[in-house]
This record gives C-alpha cells, structure tokens and sequence, in this order.
C-alpha cells in the first residue's frame, strides 16, 4: 500500500491508525507557545499572532512533512523581548520534536525554527 502524504499511518492485524498532519502541526504549536521567551505563533505578513487560547488555527505557524514514519516541522514565531533568541529558538526545538515523538510516535528528523520578529510591549500610561 503506498503511503499517503500528510499521515503517520502504523497497522497490524486490527487495522490502522493515521494521524492527519494538522494533528502534529496541533501538538508542535503548543510546545512551541508554552517555551518561555516565546510571544506566539507567526503566520505572515498581514496576518494575526496566534496563540493557544482556543482560537481557530493554534497551528498557524507551523508546517510539517510527513515521509512515512519521519516528520520534519518548521517552526514560525515571534519572540519576547528581553530572552537570548538563539536559547529560545533552542528550547522551542527540543520541545516540538519531543512532544512530537512522544506523542505519535514518529521519528522528528528536523525542526527549523525561524524567529520572525520580536515584541516588544508598550508600557501601559499610567492616569
């Protein structure tokens, strides 16, 4: 049986499991926002920032490829102000591919960050 593109499938003799590519982009996204350093999610210019308070499209941000039972994910997000934005991109890398292989199982051969920006928050006036 040929692979499909944008599953893990795994079988035995009591059928098959697949998981769709947007349940794995689901599960980097949220590795990826709780890393502290991390402001949210980048999709692209003229876009929103998206983060994991239950907002349609937490996986914006995140693409993934899927041969056979290897995942590679690139990672789009913006970063806090303030944080060493290698150590964050560093920390969001071990992250995704953890929670990623602990959770479906598959072997993450890459994760390619890209920091997009930094936020830098405004001080709120004070009357």
């Amino acid at each position: 049986m040929p692979e499909s593109k944008g599953y893990i499938k795994s079988s035995d003799d009591k059928g098959s499991i697949n998981i769709c590519q947007n349940v794995v982009a689901v599960i980097a996204a949220s590795a990826a926002v709780d890393i502290e350093g991390v402001y949210g999610l980048y999709q692209s210019p003229g876009r929103e920032l998206t983060t994991v308070s239950g907002k349609k499209g937490i996986s914006k941000g995140i693409k993934i490829n899927i041969d056979g039972d290897n995942v590679s994910v690139d990672v789009h997000f913006i970063a806090k102000l303030g944080y060493a934005v290698n150590e964050v991109g560093t920390a969001v890398q071990n992250a995704v591919k953890s929670a990623i292989e602990e959770a479906v199982g598959a072997k993450v051969t890459a994760v390619n960050v890209h920091i997009c920006g930094v936020s830098i928050k405004k001080a709120k006036p004070t009357t």
